[in-house]
């Protein structure tokens, strides 16, 4: 019974600390990253206790499951590419929308509704899902064109990143949309994600 109740508790540690790793960025943009600081605490602490709690177990019982359980997890947490996955799925599952709206930016449909920000589109509540930390969208102008920045993370005060659609193909620079890009990278025609400092 204690053996099946070390497996439990390994299995249960480890998928959330996967799940954490693989949904963290949509989990601070549904709770903020200060009410995701406990959560993150929560989850390592309960890890840690439990593969120390995996270790002894394997001494004083010789059964090796539950800290095999954990072990898996480690390597999975330092080598898998979590944050990579969840970009890719995330801009597989939204790229028609994302692509529809920026249609309707570039023909007009859609402009600028922000008070005080001609490059600010909040767009509409069931778009809102598009881009993170609020369903804003940045234009920023390429002469006659406009790219379109779509937040896959919007931090507080500084630093985003995000899926940039340029009309044109032209890789964003470094200082576009206000800010200090540090890794553009070309995604698909006319999509490339950026990451700012």
């Amino acid at each position: 019974m204690k053996h099946s109740k070390f497996l439990i508790l390994s299995f249960i540690s480890s998928l959330l600390v996967i799940l954490v790793r693989l949904f963290q960025w949509d989990l601070v943009d549904a709770i903020t990253e200060f009410l995701m600081l406990p959560v993150w605490l929560f989850v390592y602490v309960f890890f840690i206790i439990v593969t120390v709690c995996t270790v002894i177990h394997l001494f004083k019982n010789k059964k090796w499951q539950p800290l095999a359980i954990q072990l898996i997890a480690i390597v999975m947490w330092i080598y898998f590419p979590f944050n990579q996955v969840n970009l890719d799925l995330n801009f597989k599952m939204h790229q028609n929308k994302r692509e529809e709206i920026a249609t309707k930016i570039e023909n007009g449909v859609v402009k600028p509704n922000v008070p005080d920000s001609p490059s600010l589109i909040q767009l509409p509540k069931e778009d809102r899902v598009l881009s993170k930390g609020g369903g804003e969208v940045v234009l920023e102008p390429k002469g006659k064109i406009k790219s379109i920045l779509f937040f896959t993370y919007r931090g507080m005060p500084d630093g985003f990143s995000g899926f940039v659609y340029s009309p044109n193909d032209v890789r964003p620079l470094k200082n576009d949309f206000d800010g200090n890009i540090s890794e553009i990278e070309r995604v698909h025609k006319n999509w490339y994600y950026v990451s700012s400092d």
